[in-house]
């Protein structure tokens, strides 16, 4: 199959990339390179160093024997995009292609509107782009979790059905994101949806929990396609940061009490559920919803779990919350389609943390400590008078 993988230069759609064509499909990727500007705008760096675009696609090249072809450019640029379809007529896209941090997309007005523009628009451009070349092309795009929140009734893998004055009806499960850039995933999410229901469009969205790790087997075979390793508090995950943490001898820093409950998944399973999804398409008109987690934990059960697995002591700061979010919540998701097509899920272990230390200790000089404690707060980019 012809797969075309937007955003992929990134922590995600470099080694999705990576796991199609090493899978058997024609891999393409496309990527502006914002992701690494975001780096040189924040004055931090991935912590695993990173080659550059072309470097990572020779070295592939030469490790595997297959080709990726490569597209630089930008999603608002609509003739571009047209012309990517024209050029490499895809079967399946895979759209990793957006600005993926709730932080920055918090810092002020700027870094909103922009977050907004960049997501919302540059999904719009490709829509327009598919529906006109060819609407039988497969969207596999990448939401969030986040567009959920944390609502006080089980969360459905997309839509719900709704019984409400002696009616029924399906519907998209409602949205209470809690940030500009997941209510840019939820826009993208309804205006999907319309193009599937009124222009014949194929689409599986991806609702992806948080994710863990660095390694896949397929960056795993030379130092020249790692992905990389993002720490920071606009950036960087939370397990991730608190490995980190604890292997400089830090506190690992819990927001608020630490009750907040995630969805989470390791990385090699981020890449099998989109080769999955890229298998096995939804049917035209279809806007098919699964929700990309394997299990859930609470960021105090987090740094728990780093904690045990850490050889040495570990302590545990507990800092006032950037964030406007519940300290305590319910949080039950249903999360069985791409268990259905064939996921074997790795869960979260001592093991696969302790491998994470270990990269971690490997590189821990490139760490700016400064860079771990959050900057930006939900309602510091605001200015009253």
């Amino acid at each position: 199959m012809r797969v075309l993988v937007l955003g992929g230069d990134g922590y995600l759609g470099w080694p999705t990339a990576l796991h199609l064509s090493d899978s058997g499909h024609e891999t393409a990727v496309l990527d502006n390179f914002a992701r690494r500007g975001y780096d040189r705008e924040l004055g931090v760096q991935s912590l695993v160093p990173i080659e550059d675009l072309d470097t990572r696609i020779a070295a592939w090249e030469e490790i595997s024997g297959q080709h990726i072809a490569a597209y630089v450019g930008d999603l608002l640029d609509a003739d571009f995009v047209y012309r990517v379809l024209r050029e490499f007529q895809p079967e399946a896209i895979v759209h990793f292609a957006e600005q993926r941090a709730a932080p920055y997309s918090m810092i002020d007005r700027q870094h909103a509107v922009y977050t907004q523009q960049n997501n919302v628009v540059g999904t719009l451009n490709l829509m327009y782009a598919m529906a006109e070349i060819d609407p039988s092309i497969h969207l596999v795009k990448l939401g969030t979790m986040g567009e959920y929140g944390t609502p006080n009734i089980d969360i459905e893998e997309g839509w719900l059905e709704v019984e409400h004055n002696g009616r029924k009806d399906r519907m998209l499960y409602p949205k209470k994101p809690g940030s500009f850039y997941h209510l840019s995933k939820v826009h993208d999410s309804h205006n999907l949806e319309f193009g599937c229901r009124v222009w014949g469009l194929r689409v599986t969205d991806l609702n992806q929990g948080v994710v863990y790790g660095q390694q896949t087997p397929q960056t795993a075979r030379d130092s020249r396609l790692a992905t990389r390793l993002d720490y920071d508090a606009v950036f960087g995950t939370v397990l991730n940061r608190f490995v980190i943490q604890a292997v400089l001898g830090e506190p690992l820093t819990v927001y608020g009490a630490g009750g907040q409950t995630r969805g989470l998944l390791d990385i090699r399973d981020t890449v099998e559920c989109i080769r999955l999804a890229v298998e096995s398409p939804a049917d035209a008109g279809e806007f098919r919803v699964f929700n990309q987690m394997t299990e859930s934990y609470s960021v105090s059960q987090i740094a728990e779990k780093v904690a045990e697995a850490f050889p040495g002591p570990v302590q545990v700061d507990h800092l006032d919350n950037p964030r406007v979010e519940q300290a305590e919540h319910y949080y039950n998701v249903k999360h069985t389609g791409l268990v259905g097509l064939g996921l074997q899920p790795h869960l979260l272990s001592e093991t696969l943390i302790e491998s994470l230390i270990d990269i971690v200790a490997a590189n821990k000089d490139r760490v700016d400590v400064d860079a771990l404690l959050p900057t930006v707060r939900w309602q510091g980019g605001l200015k009253t008078t």
